[in-house]
């Protein structure tokens, strides 16, 4: 799933996340190094490090958080990670924003206490750091994913006001080509607009399987593939083609008026529709 928070394409939290990792492991591994040599000497290194990569830390968070709230699928294996994700890595910040201030002065020597801390941090760090590679290498998130004639990435932002009279225009019909696919979003209710040989079609942007990103996947030959396992789904009936998902996917009416697409849901999925960017 495409990163929100990105430069040019290019997504930011990564970019930045090396930073308060570099900082805060080697305030602590330069502590404990102090500590066992006696060499009082690093000890300002080793203050000015944890400063360090305590502000570094807040400036990842922020990419980081936006992707939480807009990239990551709800109600999905990954959005469970990605919560996991964030909750170790603020214990880590907490645990070394703590030490730094049982230290005193940038040259005082830090007690046990504030070493120990460091050390439970840098543990906290290194399983948030697996938790984020998880989410990036097996759920794919900020991945860019490519492949024939996709198209241009779409994304589209519904908002209550516009499901009054059950009936929501969702762009122009020429926007879209043969076997390409936008993703029209609405807090935790996300559907997929598609354009197939025989026309368009709407359907759940969520997997039935582990909740991946159905408009991330590749649509051929009216079938949606899923991009984490490899569930294919009927886009016209939401009928499962192919395991392991073993549940369809829900479907929704698509009118083509005057270039005009209008998509139709029905009065009790509206309730799910929530206002845009409310995490699930």
């Amino acid at each position: 799933m495409r990163s929100t928070a990105h430069f040019k394409g290019h997504p930011i939290h990564p970019m930045l996340v090396p930073f308060p990792f570099a900082y805060l492991l080697g305030s602590a591994a330069i502590d404990v190094w102090s500590r066992v040599t006696g060499r009082r000497r690093y000890l300002r290194t080793a203050a000015h490090m944890n400063t360090l990569g305590l502000g570094s830390a807040v400036a990842a968070a922020v990419p980081g958080l936006i992707d939480y709230a807009f990239a990551v699928p709800p109600k999905s294996s990954a959005r469970t990670r990605a919560t996991y994700h964030m909750l170790v890595n603020l214990t880590a910040v907490g645990l070394f924003a703590a030490a730094r201030a049982g230290r005193g002065g940038a040259d005082a020597r830090p007690p046990l206490w504030a070493i120990g801390s460091e050390v439970a941090g840098a543990g906290f760090l290194a399983a948030g750091g697996w938790l984020g590679g998880t989410l990036v290498y097996r759920n794919q998130i900020a991945v860019d994913h490519r492949y024939a004639d996709a198209g241009k990435w779409r994304v589209q932002t519904l908002t209550p006001e516009q499901l009054d009279g059950g009936e929501i225009e969702v762009g122009a019909s020429d926007d879209l080509g043969p076997d390409q696919m936008k993703l029209l979003r609405a807090g935790s209710q996300r559907i997929v607009i598609a354009r197939t040989d025989s026309g368009f079609v709407a359907f759940d942007d969520r997997c039935t399987h582990r909740g991946g990103p159905l408009s991330d996947g590749v649509l051929a030959c009216g079938t949606v593939q899923c991009p984490w396992h490899g569930s294919q789904f009927d886009v016209k009936t939401g009928a499962n083609r192919r395991g392991p998902a073993t549940e369809p996917i829900a479907t929704y009416q698509v009118a083509e008026r005057d270039g005009r697409l209008w998509l139709r849901v029905p009065a009790e999925s509206r309730p799910a529709l929530e206002p845009a960017g409310t995490p699930a």
